[in-house]
């Protein structure tokens, strides 16, 4: 397919002038006025004046009032920086997950908030046939299953979350109480863990850790996933500590 059927059938021209408008910044040129910014792009005036405007207002771009020059704003800083700390975040995890999951043979994964549900970044599959399925890119909710629940004790609106959301039962086990809900969540911010069993899915039980940024705000959980019926063949306290020891294995190498 040529670049000129793709962009007619599968792309924005909208959207293609928004994303020419923050290309147009560079390191040698990292404020712009409109008229150069029209000459760059090729954008009308009045067009750009929409675009702008709403990248001034979402937080893309910031225009100085005195010059009315525009220069890349905080949000996309904010935005680099999640992508930066995600991908260091899966380099500094893969090689750690993966000697786990080696040594252990057990389901291994790595997850992450993804507005208010946890989703699956990384993922080791058991080496038994029985085994409790994950794939990268899953996702549930905050407050069901111990990769979610690790992930929620740790969010600083936790309070909030619960207020506002609604329990909704996943299996026979899930928990439908807030008021209990919340006592949980601040039991696992104080031992640094979270276990669980058939919340979220029948027969699976799990033990999970955080993994904390040099600010301890949550940036991660990783997780043993075992079925119940192998659960017993383990040392419950050594799954602990094993979980919380590659977490912060990996904490200390990110930061």
């Amino acid at each position: 397919m040529n670049q000129e059927i793709f962009e007619k059938n599968y792309t924005m021209s909208s959207l293609h002038k928004a994303i020419k408008v923050l290309k147009a910044f560079t390191k040698d040129e990292p404020s712009l006025s409109l008229t150069e910014l029209s000459k760059k792009t090729g954008i009308s005036i009045s067009s750009l004046q929409r675009f702008v405007s709403t990248f001034v207002y979402e937080g893309f771009l910031h225009k100085d009032e005195r010059t009315k020059r525009y220069q890349l704003g905080h949000s996309l800083l904010y935005l680099g920086n999640l992508v930066k700390e995600e991908s260091s975040l899966i380099i500094v995890a893969e090689p750690i997950l993966k000697k786990l999951n080696e040594e252990i043979g057990e389901s291994v994964s790595m997850n992450i908030i993804d507005g208010l549900e946890r989703r699956c970044i990384l993922n080791y599959d058991s080496t038994y046939p029985l085994s409790t399925k994950m794939f990268v890119g899953d996702t549930s909710p905050l407050y069901a299953g111990a990769s979610s629940k690790i992930l929620l004790a740790f969010m600083p609106n936790v309070e909030e979350y619960v207020e506002n959301i609604s329990l909704e039962p996943i299996t026979d086990k899930t928990l439908l109480s807030k008021e209990q809900l919340l006592k949980e969540l601040q039991q696992i911010r104080l031992q640094r863990y979270a276990k669980s069993n058939s919340e979220r899915v029948r027969g699976a039980c799990s033990v999970s850790a955080p993994i904390l940024n040099a600010s301890h705000q949550i940036i991660a959980s990783v997780t043993l996933v075992i079925p119940e019926i192998r659960y017993s063949d383990y040392d419950e306290n050594q799954l602990i500590e094993t979980i919380q020891s590659v977490a912060l294995d990996i904490e200390k190498q990110l930061y």
